[in-house]
């Protein structure tokens, strides 16, 4: 097992008890379960950090695994990119690294400000290099044609999807496929009637039936909790955005 783990993550060392040695170079600490080996001056590298107080004595260790290794009950494969900040200085992340949020916390709980700003850079400039993305809800008012939703980002209409359910003889279904009409669009015709004895529901409450009006309410409520920010209604004249025949935003 371990030697898989080796030839996954170059970072993953055998065991020592070299954390207790303060004349050993390199350190080995199980972070979660993932063993990594950095040299000591390496994770010493911050001052007033969470790491440079452990490998320096400053702060006792605390909980060590049945190999000797200091353990930080910690997410451990977070921490590659703790590391590699430690050793590098700089953060590389891929582009659609999705766990910016987790990296954010281990910076903060390793009190590492300057991983923490460099993260915050990061966000920054991905905002400037990410594309807009457009969000178009329409509403004929006609069963025939139902309720269509837009996005040019997919992973809203996956949480669209995410968010309701279809309940058929006494069983979930998921969202239903005859909806979907590609990776970008979804269109509920003939709303919750693809079959008998069938309704579709939000998720988080099963006894709650959809109708078009209050999809389209949840759907404009996701669209300004992720970001969204709405550009147009055509014909408000009704009242009420939600009886808008078409909305459009943009993030």
């Amino acid at each position: 097992m371990e030697s898989e783990l080796r030839q996954i993550n170059p970072d993953l060392l055998q065991p020592s008890k070299s954390f207790k040695k303060p004349s050993s170079g390199t350190i080995t600490i199980n972070v979660g379960g993932y063993l990594y080996a950095a040299q000591r001056q390496t994770l010493a590298k911050y001052p007033g950090s969470l790491l440079e107080e452990m490998v320096s004595g400053k702060r006792p260790v605390q909980h060590i695994d049945s190999m000797g290794n200091t353990f930080i009950d910690r997410d451990g494969p977070i921490f590659r990119h703790v590391l590699n900040f430690l050793r590098t200085g700089e953060l590389i992340l891929p582009d659609d690294f999705k766990e910016v949020a987790l990296l954010r916390r281990e910076a903060d709980y390793y009190r590492l400000s300057e991983l923490s700003q460099a993260l915050q850079d990061w966000e920054q400039q991905q905002a400037i290099h990410r594309e807009p993305a457009f969000l178009e809800v329409t509403d004929s008012h006609e069963r025939s044609q139902g309720l269509k939703v837009y996005c040019s980002d997919t992973t809203f209409i996956e949480k669209v999807k995410g968010r309701l359910v279809q309940i058929s003889k006494s069983r979930l279904d998921g969202f239903p496929e005859e909806f979907e009409v590609s990776s970008n669009v979804i269109q509920f015709r003939h709303f919750i009637k693809s079959e008998q004895g069938s309704r579709l529901v939000l998720k988080e409450d099963s006894t709650f039936l959809c109708t078009l009006e209050t999809l389209k309410l949840e759907t404009v409520m996701m669209a300004l909790r992720g970001g969204f920010r709405l550009l147009t209604c055509l014909d408000s004249s009704r009242g009420s955005v939600v009886q808008c025949e078409a909305l459009h935003f943009v993030k």
